[in-house]
């Protein structure tokens, strides 16, 4: 006989109502453009990081319609240092799909909206939960962490079908009432990013303590389980900064696929020795710049920048699109107009 599930839904949604966060700008508002646009930037980022890009984007783009309308390229171009760009180019051609299939409106249910490209189920959820009170339940990270330890759920989710069962239990929790669905989801959120954290979780502080079967176990560590780990690769580049004597940068726009798909980057080459072959017969000064690194959630980055300042008059365009199609010369002042990895703004920028 399966054990039965313990009400969270009540003292949780009491202590959110009470202790959790109220003031974030995405909250007082049942308006699906801004829920959906803060879901996808707090995707693997933080609040702290997320509040400032939010507020430009809505200045730029205050609807979907706005959105969807932009290039595609001033839409890398505010997310830039965001990072996981595959979001940005979801969010584009989710805005442009709103507009096209649904006349401009979200559709208003968790299973319709994750039709939409970059909707996942647990955005979709949040997304309905905030903005109609469907009854339908979260499952990020920090829920699956608080989940998991008030459960002691001992199965690993890296197995597809223990996280099907997570899902399940996650519904059977949820409160009865859909008024309640905003504060419930707010509050899972709220406690998994402030009081039952990864490390050195707050178990006094918690509304759930007293439901939750890990704590009374002794076995909080243990939670959640996923035996399945990422790779981590290193990866060596050089990059060929070419630099005109008005300061203006050779750009190419990376691939649709990728590390920094559709981002503006200087070309690569193997090592130093192909960055100061493909200058060859070139007026101008070279510098090598200090290796860095640049760490990714799966990789690390080892950057080496060789720089190649012109001293006369620099190839035209067309020449140099002969050796990098697709590049152009873009200068100071035009940087913010193109999406630029992080690492190469700082370095274009110092």
């Amino acid at each position: 006989m399966k054990p039965l599930l313990p009400d969270i839904a009540s003292p949780l949604v009491a202590w959110q109502l009470t202790h959790g966060r109220h003031a974030l700008p995405w909250q007082a508002t049942r308006d699906p453009y801004r829920v959906w646009l803060s879901e996808i930037m707090l995707q693997q980022t933080q609040v702290s990081t997320v509040l400032g890009y939010y507020e430009r984007f809505l200045q730029r783009f205050p609807e979907v319609a706005a959105l969807a309308a932009a290039p595609l390229d001033d839409v890398l171009a505010l997310w830039a240092g965001l990072g996981y760009y595959s979001r940005a180019r979801h969010l584009h051609r989710c805005a442009q799909q709103v507009m096209a299939q649904h006349g401009g409106t979200f559709p208003r249910s968790a299973q319709a909206l994750q039709e939409l490209p970059g909707i996942g189920r647990s955005t979709a959820a949040a997304i309905a939960a905030f903005c109609w009170d469907e009854r339908v339940p979260i499952l990020d990270g920090n829920v699956k962490r608080v989940l998991t330890r008030v459960l002691a759920f001992e199965g690993d989710l890296a197995d597809a079908r223990v996280e099907r069962a997570l899902w399940a239990q996650a519904q059977a929790l949820l409160p009865a009432q859909g008024q309640d669905m905003p504060a419930y989801t707010q509050g899972l959120m709220d406690l998994g990013a402030t009081l039952c954290s990864q490390r050195q979780p707050r178990c006094a502080d918690c509304p759930l303590q007293a439901a939750c079967r890990a704590r009374a176990e002794d076995r909080i560590a243990e939670f959640p389980r996923k035996t399945r780990k990422l790779k981590r690769k290193r990866v060596e580049m050089t990059w060929l900064w070419l630099r005109r004597a008005d300061g203006a940068h050779w750009l190419l726009q990376r691939p649709a696929r990728g590390v920094w798909a559709g981002l503006w980057s200087l070309p690569e080459c193997a090592d130093v020795a192909e960055a100061q072959a493909s200058v060859q017969g070139w007026a101008g000064s070279a510098t090598q710049g200090d290796t860095f690194t640049h760490v990714l959630t799966h990789r690390d980055l080892v950057i080496t920048p060789w720089q190649f300042r012109f001293s006369g008059a620099a190839p035209s365009a067309d020449e140099l699109q002969q050796r990098w199609p697709g590049g152009r010369w873009i200068g100071p002042a035009d940087l913010d107009a193109v999406g630029l990895p992080a690492p190469l703004s700082r370095l274009l920028r110092r």
